[in-house]
């Protein structure tokens, strides 16, 4: 349990407020998760769509909810309190490492976030808003599915999965972003991310775009990035079921090569040259990842496995 945060947390995540990372809350109850968070499970089972979210405010020094008419800064992930969740109290900590590996490791720009703790040690995950400006101003956002007018009415329970292709992700990159290039190349990067950390709830609802102005629009920070093999019983190879590019057809992880990324960069309309060069940033051997791992307090077991993923796949990217 971190018992104090570090300067450079204070600063990004609280603005420089000294502030607790122990909540006001005993632990984590299931009849204040049943009232505070909406945990309708889609057709798919996944994790997010069940993971507990709360709107959090600072408030002299401690992390409290937002009460009705606050506008909260922060979401506060818990455990998911479904019972089908594998090693359910350690997604909190699955998900900061992640995020932790794709900025640190990989250059990956993300969502501000750490851990916190309930008063009997239980652990939960809380990020800030980039949306929401120190002075209350809400920037303007729309996920994927929103700006592709895609929803329940359009494509049942499963939208968020069924729709479009990653490839197709990127032209609404194109139509809605002046400088389509950088931001597309952004978007390749956290998609190789998911498959290499065996994401497989990258959908169309876990990618943005946002603009301080409603004019010029850019990819959002990244976030809700974790290892899901860690904790479903059926994970996928992607989120979404048209896979990188249409036409493209999975048997297994066998089916994935850097073939496959390399077409995916080309159907982005991302110069050869330039994908190539990312893809071999992916393919090198990063011990990094491993001692973050180490430093995370995962379980053993759970590291483990999570790395022996995750290197599995690095090495996939190798092949032809």
């Amino acid at each position: 349990m971190i018992e104090r945060y570090d300067h450079k947390t204070l600063v990004e995540m609280f603005d420089s407020q000294n502030v607790s990372p122990i909540l006001p809350y005993e632990s984590i109850d299931a009849d204040v998760a049943t009232i505070k968070a909406s945990t309708q499970a889609s057709g798919r089972i996944s994790i997010s769509g069940v993971q507990p979210k709360y709107a959090m405010v600072v408030d002299n020094g401690r992390l409290r909810f937002a009460r009705e008419g606050e506008q909260g800064r922060y979401i506060l992930k818990i455990a998911p309190i479904e019972p089908h969740i594998i090693d359910r109290p350690w997604v909190p900590v699955n998900e900061w490492l992640t995020m932790r590996i794709a900025e640190q490791v990989y250059g990956i720009t993300t969502a501000k976030n750490t851990l916190c703790y309930f008063g009997n040690g239980d652990v939960a995950y809380i990020t800030k808003r980039f949306d929401v400006q120190p002075d209350g101003t809400k920037w303007m956002q729309e996920d994927f599915a929103s700006i592709a007018d895609i929803s329940k009415d359009t494509n049942g329970p499963d939208y968020k999965y069924n729709a479009l292709s990653y490839a197709e992700c990127g032209a609404l990159i194109d139509k809605h972003v002046s400088a389509a290039m950088v931001e597309k190349l952004k978007f390749f990067r956290i998609v190789v991310f998911n498959y290499l950390t065996c994401n497989d709830d990258a959908h169309l609802k876990n990618f943005s775009l946002i603009s301080p102005d409603g004019k010029d629009y850019r990819l959002t920070p990244a976030y809700d990035l974790l290892n899901t093999q860690l904790h479903l019983t059926n994970p996928h190879i992607f989120a979404l079921s048209k896979n990188l590019y249409p036409g493209m057809v999975l048997d297994d992880t066998h089916s994935v090569t850097g073939t496959s990324f390399e077409e995916f960069g080309r159907q982005l309309g991302l110069p050869a040259k330039l994908v190539e060069t990312e893809l071999n940033g992916f393919r090198a051997e990063k011990p990094q990842v491993k001692e973050i791992l180490n430093e995370s307090g995962l379980p053993q077991n759970l590291a483990k496995w999570y790395f022996q993923g995750y290197e599995y796949r690095r090495v996939t990217l190798g092949f032809k």
